[in-house]
C-alpha cells in the first residue's frame, strides 16, 4: 500500500473513533440549557374550568360583602317597635279649665306625632293646657339629656363649677358649662356627676321634684321613679345617670315644674290643672317649697339660651325667633322606644310660659323634633298676642296670697 493510501486509512479510523465522543459532548451541552419552548410553556384551563373558577370568585366576594353589611347593621342598626305617630292623642282629655288659645296652639303644633305637650304658667303653677293627658300623667320615661338641668343646678349649688368652668374631656379638649348645656355634651356631665357623687346628685334631684308627684290633686297622675342607689357600673354608674338619665323615670309634669322654678326665680309650685271655669276663677297657687337657686339661674340660663340659638334646640327657630326662648333637649331610647324631650320657657318682658314637649316612637322621634314642635306652638301664641294679653281668664297673681301646701 502506498504512503498516501496509508494516510487516508488513518484519517478514516480517527473519524470513526471521534464520532461517539462528539455526540456525547453535544448532548451534554444541549441538556444543560432549557429550550426556549419549554420556558414559555403555559397550562391552559378549559372553558368549563374558567367558568367554574369565575363563579367561585363571585360567590366568595358576595359572601364577604354580605358579611360586612351584616356586621355594620348589627353594630349601628337599632330596631324600634313603637310608632312615632298617633291619631287619637286628645281622646279623653279634660279641657274645660284650660286656656283655649294655648290648647289649640299645642294641638296644632303636635299634629299627629305620638306625644304630649304641657304648657304651664310658671308664676302660679297653673297648667294652661295638657294635650294627650293619658301620656302626660303616665309613669314617665327616661329623661335623657334633660336631666342635665338638675345636675347643672346641683353642681352650681355645690360651687363645683360656674358657667365658665372648663372641664377636660380629653388630652386636648375642654368645655365649659354653657357650651356643654348648649350642645348637650355627655362627657362633660358624666365628669360632673362623678365629681358630685350619687348622694349629692340624688339629693338635688329630689329637691327639684323628681321622684314625687308634681301636681296637686290632678286625677290620674302617676309618679316617676328615682332609684335609691346608684345604678351598676356596667350600666354606666352615676355618670350615665347624669348624662342620659339612665335608671330614672321622669314625667312631663315633673320636668315642667322644675323648669317653671327656673323661669320664676326659684319657687317650686304644685302644678294644678283646673277642670272647670269655676276652678279657674277660684284658682290659688300652692307652693311646694322655695329653692335656693336664684343666684344660680344666670349661670344656667346662658347654656339654655345657647341651646336654642346655636345648639341642639336651634330647630325651634325655624318657626319662631321674635322672643327669647331658653330650653334643653333630650334624646335617648329604651327597650325599642325612642324618646324626644324638650323643656323650655319664653322669656318675655310681659310674662313667661313654660312648654314641655315629650315624644315617643321610632326614628322620627328625637329632641330637636320636640324643639321644632315647641317653636310652632310659640309661633301660634305670638300670632294670637298671647305674650301681650297673657292667659285668658288668668288672674293677677301678685294680689293672690300664696298657699304653702304639704301633700
Amino acid at each position: 500500500m502506498s504512503s498516501q493510501g496509508s494516510r487516508l486509512l488513518r484519517f478514516a479510523l480517527a473519524i470513526l473513533v471521534g464520532l461517539p465522543l462528539a455526540g456525547v459532548s453535544w448532548a451534554a451541552h444541549v441538556n444543560t440549557h432549557t429550550p426556549k419552548s419549554e420556558k414559555s410553556k403555559k397550562i391552559s384551563e378549559s372553558q368549563r374550568t374558567r367558568r367554574r373558577l369565575h363563579r367561585l370568585a363571585r360567590s366568595r366576594s358576595a359572601t364577604v360583602t354580605r358579611a360586612s353589611v351584616t356586621t355594620r347593621r348589627r353594630r349601628y342598626h337599632e330596631r324600634f317597635r313603637m310608632s312615632s305617630f298617633a291619631d287619637t292623642a286628645t281622646e279623653g282629655d279634660v279641657t274645660r279649665g284650660e286656656d283655649p288659645i294655648v290648647r289649640q296652639a299645642a294641638i296644632d303644633a303636635l299634629g299627629n306625632m305620638n306625644g304630649t305637650v304641657v304648657a304651664i304658667e310658671p308664676t302660679s303653677g297653673r297648667v294652661l293646657a295638657m294635650v294627650n293627658q293619658k301620656l302626660a300623667l303616665s309613669s314617665g320615661a327616661q329623661p335623657c339629656s334633660t336631666i342635665k338641668l338638675a345636675v347643672a343646678l346641683g353642681a352650681l349649688s355645690e360651687g363645683l363649677v360656674s358657667k365658665d368652668t372648663a372641664i377636660a374631656l380629653g388630652r386636648r379638649s375642654h368645655m365649659n358649662l354653657t357650651e356643654a348645656l348648649a350642645h348637650s355634651n355627655n362627657a362633660y356631665f358624666e365628669a360632673l356627676g362623678r365629681k358630685l357623687g350619687f348622694e349629692r346628685v340624688a339629693y338635688y334631684a329630689h329637691e327639684y321634684g323628681l321622684g314625687e308627684l308634681a301636681g296637686y290633686d290632678i286625677a290620674g297622675e302617676q309618679v316617676g321613679q328615682y332609684p335609691d342607689a346608684v345604678i351598676p357600673e356596667r350600666m354606666g354608674g352615676v355618670g350615665k345617670m347624669c348624662s342620659y338619665g339612665e335608671g330614672i323615670s321622669m314625667t312631663p309634669l315633673q320636668l315642667g315644674a322644675m323648669v317653671s322654678a327656673i323661669a320664676n326665680g326659684g319657687t317650686l309650685y304644685y302644678l294644678q290643672h283646673p277642670s272647670t271655669p269655676e276652678e279657674v276663677a277660684n284658682f290659688e297657687p300652692r307652693v311646694k317649697r322655695t329653692l335656693d337657686i336664684a343666684p344660680l339661674i344666670p349661670e344656667l340660663s346662658d347654656g339654655m339660651a345657647g341651646a336654642v340659638q346655636y345648639g341642639t334646640a336651634r330647630s325651634l327657630r325655624l318657626n319662631f325667633n321674635e322672643e327669647e326662648v331658653l330650653g334643653k333637649t333630650g334624646t335617648c331610647s329604651h327597650a325599642g322606644t325612642r324618646f324626644g324631650w324638650f323643656a323650655s320657657y319664653a322669656n318675655t318682658s310681659v310674662g313667661r310660659v313654660v312648654v314641655v314637649v315629650f315624644l315617643q316612637g321610632g326614628r322620627p322621634t328625637f329632641g330637636p323634633k320636640a324643639a321644632e314642635i315647641a317653636g310652632r306652638m310659640y309661633r301660634t301664641l305670638y300670632d294670637h298676642n298671647f305674650f301681650v294679653a297673657g292667659p285668658t281668664s288668668a288672674q293677677d297673681f301678685t294680689a293672690v296670697k300664696m298657699v304653702v301646701t304639704s301633700q
